[in-house]
């Protein structure tokens, strides 16, 4: 049953305190609980989107051109963990872990070989990064300069969410304050000179992955909107204009119909939320729109071909919930990086949802289901229960730094876990219907220290031939814009386009804006 405690037999009494005019509505209209188009997929399917990022940068290439050549139509972009934490590939803290979780980038060439043959303003593409976001698309906008691309044709999304990062990820640099002004400082430059991207992706994704229930995840994820609205204000930004550009990132877990509800509880309490904080009216600003992603926390190594059903229907359940844009998960990633086979298989499982199976023909088929309705009426109060709760701790960077986010997502994995343990909660081929019939998986798949080596030999080779000149007065100037209440892209920017690395940059701003170390507290 749904956490929500919501009866599976909700009969028309159960909707009797839900008016279908204020709560549920018409598709594309508010609160936009049925979708935030008229036609939704009759007049545009969702975007395939296959998640990816594989040792160096020519291995993601082959991956990124094999996806699109079995039809997907964007890209979406894994970086490794020293990427994401402001390392270089030759960083004593960077050893063992470059390219193991992404593909790592160390500089502007690097990002010219991630893309090498694919036009940047024929494809759309995500980028899952946070603390160095701005070095990221800054060298993303330098290569799309370098081949003649016009800034205004790119589309895509950069997640840009560092208040999660303090919550469920850990891949933060600086503290709160500075990492919120780059984030403004990233979308206030993107609002200019790129029309077509989203500068922000606000996730809930991750926090459901680190054990939140579905309530938490969306009354999470709306308190940090929340919060970088309030930032973005500060900054010159009205909120009607900065929520149009608003992305959202959540994923479809394991109970199927709690996660249909979840995403239209999400759309209806966000509505709510701009109009009745901050004033906002404008459809566009109201529409909550979201990537997917199916769990990768619910994929098990055992038997890891019932990954492949458990996918197909996190997949229809995102679907059928409204999303804009999806990714499946391969069978296989519980045991390493995903075979071609399986990132196959994955897209496939997309491609069967949209061509094949009729979902796409009808606009919001669960919408007005008895136990769909009340559901997602459950989930949207005992949400806005959370987020007057964050506004009694005094609001989300408030609630982060306390650790109280942080509690209250480990106090709910740690119940899940118990369930698991003690078979409450069914995994099929784990604690039920385990053992006799299990086949051996594909073998782990890790980029191994050949990749590694090759990737410290070209970043030392770039600080070799790079004007040195060139190379320091950019840093510099980074350094100024920091320093100074100037927008740090531009300078950025300049950094990258002079090979200054990832690794250096990350290490100029944290000159001006120190690190993070997390209290006991908020662990």
């Amino acid at each position: 049953m749904a956490e929500s405690g919501t009866k599976p037999d909700d009969q028309p009494d159960d909707l009797a305190e839900i008016d279908s005019e204020r709560d549920i509505g018409f598709p594309g209209q508010y609160p936009f609980a049925r979708g935030i188009h008229p036609t939704m997929y009759r007049g545009r399917p969702w975007t395939m989107r296959q998640y990816s990022g594989l040792g160096n940068a020519e291995a993601s290439n082959r991956r990124f051109r094999f996806l699109l050549a079995q039809g997907g139509d964007a890209l979406s972009i894994a970086f490794d963990l020293p990427t994401q934490l402001g390392y270089d590939s030759d960083s004593s803290q960077a050893a063992g872990e470059v390219g193991q979780a992404g593909v790592a980038i160390d500089s502007v060439e690097d990002m010219e070989r991630l893309f090498a043959g694919i036009r940047l303003d024929a494809v759309s593409t995500s980028m899952t990064i946070n603390a160095t976001a701005a070095i990221l698309l800054a060298m993303y906008v330098s290569v799309a300069r370098r081949s003649g691309c016009e800034l205004s044709r790119l589309s895509g999304t950069v997640q840009n969410d560092i208040l999660k990062e303090y919550v469920a990820r850990g891949t933060y640099i600086y503290p709160h304050e500075p990492s919120l002004r780059l984030m403004a400082d990233l979308f206030v430059w993107s609002d200019r000179h790129l029309p077509s991207w989203n500068p922000i992706s606000v996730s809930g994704y991750h926090m459901r992955e680190a054990g939140a229930t579905a309530v938490q995840e969306i009354a999470f994820t709306l308190a940090n909107a929340r919060a970088y609205l309030q930032t973005l204000r500060a900054a010159g930004i009205s909120a009607e204009a900065a929520a149009a550009r608003f992305s959202f990132f959540f994923a479809a877990h394991r109970d199927f119909f709690e996660e249909v509800a979840k995403f239209r509880a999400a759309r209806r309490l966000w509505a709510r939320l701009l109009e009745n904080e901050f004033g906002v009216r404008d459809s566009r600003s109201q529409s909550l729109r979201f990537h997917t992603q199916t769990a990768g926390s619910t994929l098990t190594a055992q038997q890891p071909e019932n990954n492949l059903a458990r996918t197909a229907l996190q997949a229809l359940s995102a679907v059928l919930g409204g999303t804009q844009s999806l990714h499946a998960n391969g069978y296989d990633e519980a045991l390493g990086l995903p075979s071609e086979e399986s990132a196959r298989l994955a897209l496939r499982t997309q491609q069967i949802l949209a061509k094949e199976s009729g979902v796409a023909q009808t606009v919001d088929p669960l919408g007005g289901s008895y136990y769909v309705e009340a559901l997602t009426t459950a989930i949207e109060q005992q949400a806005s229960d959370y987020l007057k709760r964050i506004d009694a701790v005094g609001g989300m960077v408030a609630a982060i730094q306390g650790g109280w986010v942080q509690q209250e997502i480990d106090d709910a994995a740690y119940q899940h876990q118990r369930a698991v343990d003690a078979g409450e909660c069914v995994v099929v081929g784990m604690n039920r219907f385990a053992g006799g019939d299990d086949k051996s998986g594909p073998d782990a798949r890790q980029t191994g220290e050949t990749a590694e080596r090759l990737q410290i030999e070209r970043v030392r080779a770039l600080r070799a031939r790079r004007s040195r000149q060139g190379w320091q007065q950019a840093l510099d100037r980074v350094i100024d814009h920091a320093r100074s209440s100037a927008n740090v892209m531009p300078a950025i920017l300049e950094a990258v386009e002079n090979c200054a690395t990832v690794g250096e940059i990350s290490a100029s701003l944290s000159r001006v804006f120190g690190g993070y170390q997390a209290s006991a507290a908020a662990d």
